[in-house]
């Protein structure tokens, strides 16, 4: 354990999907290093992440991670202050070899545990490289499997003040991409050709939630876009997919803006965060800095490599827990549907 200084290193283990990661973070935003394993290139072949082959691959690549994640650091266990890891939600064969490694390092060295919500890390992740954000502020969580509206109360404490009904926003990027012929991952392949498209082209609808305001639905809009291929296809017509791929891109960006603006202005902040895999989408981005601009909002984002899955985001959101003084015990869990603010 450090008691050489007031600085706290934090190992920090992430393995809730298909990416493998370990780093350490000091003092919640210093990332010392960031180690990612992604299984990308093997999940490709099925078109989406299967569960028990991301199992098996994490087994084989968590030490490996860590042991390359100290190294980078130029740092040995003896000199963090604590171990981190996530632990819901995600897929619970992943984030169960995540949790196992992170309690066994605990057991043997006797640091704490502080177990984080993956969502969470997500909207931590924008401290790293924003040394002057703090709360409160507006932060919109897109990925995969999550589209999440919150208020930041406090490092730690949040209200979800929206949430998809069906599909998160990743989930129906996916989905449409797997339609229309690009495959797994479907996000970034969309973003890509949606710059060689019209997003004025199609008119894709844009749902709205009546009795919640800042709940997202995007199901409907899957929906749309895979009757207006089979249209096609039924009466023989071409289909752009550069169209196709703009215009949904500019449907789901439109909703995902006019909410989180909506909420901004509703609650009175002059800040606004963004976060998760959807978060690195240059259309998404690009209209929100807009927006935020046209409105005196100051706006945060983190690098690409933030957005994605990783473990620095879950190291810095570790520090303010461990500042708080939260611990975890060995009998920690996985806990694949995890709600934001839960605690186990």
């Amino acid at each position: 354990m450090n008691t050489t200084s007031k600085d706290i290193y934090i190992l920090a283990i992430e393995s809730s999907c298909d990416e493998t990661a370990a780093a350490v973070v000091k003092n919640g935003r210093e990332v010392l290093s960031n180690i990612i394993f992604s299984q990308i290139e093997l999940h490709k072949l099925y078109g989406g992440v299967v569960p028990e082959i991301a199992s098996r691959k994490h087994i084989e690549k968590i030490n490996q991670v860590i042991e390359e994640a100290l190294a980078k650091a130029q740092m040995s266990l003896r000199d963090m202050d604590a171990v981190a890891v996530t632990y819901g939600p995600g897929l619970v064969g992943p984030l169960l070899v995540g949790v196992s490694a992170a309690k066994a390092i605990c057991f043997a060295t006797g640091l704490p545990l502080i177990g984080v919500h993956h969502i969470e890390g997500h909207i931590n992740a924008n401290y790293i490289e924003n040394r002057e954000l703090e709360p409160p502020f507006i932060a919109l969580v897109v990925s995969g499997g999550h589209t999440h509206l919150l208020v930041v109360k406090d490092y730690g404490e949040y209200e979800v003040i929206g949430r998809t009904r069906d599909d998160a926003a990743g989930e129906a990027f996916d989905k449409v991409a797997r339609a229309i012929g690009l495959g797994y991952p479907g996000g970034p392949k969309i973003d890509r050709l949606a710059k060689e498209g019209n997003p004025d082209a199609i008119h894709f609808p844009r749902a709205k939630v009546e009795e919640a305001v800042y709940d997202f639905s995007f199901s409907g809009l899957k929906s749309s876009v895979l009757n207006y291929l089979n249209g096609c296809e039924m009466k023989g017509e071409a289909v752009n997919r550069a169209d196709v791929a703009a215009s949904f891109q500019k449907a789901v960006v439109d909703v995902l803006v006019e909410h989180a603006l909506e909420a901004v202005e509703d609650f009175g902040f002059n800040r606004f965060a963004i976060a998760g895999g959807v978060a690195s989408n240059s259309s998404l981005r690009d209209a929100l800095k807009e927006a935020c601009e046209q409105r005196n909002i100051v706006f945060y984002y983190p690098s690409p490599i933030y957005c994605t899955d990783n473990a620095a985001m879950i190291g810095t959101a570790a520090y303010y827990e461990y500042k708080k003084g939260k611990r975890s015990g060995l009998d920690l869990n996985a806990v694949p549907g995890l709600k934001l603010g839960e605690r186990l």
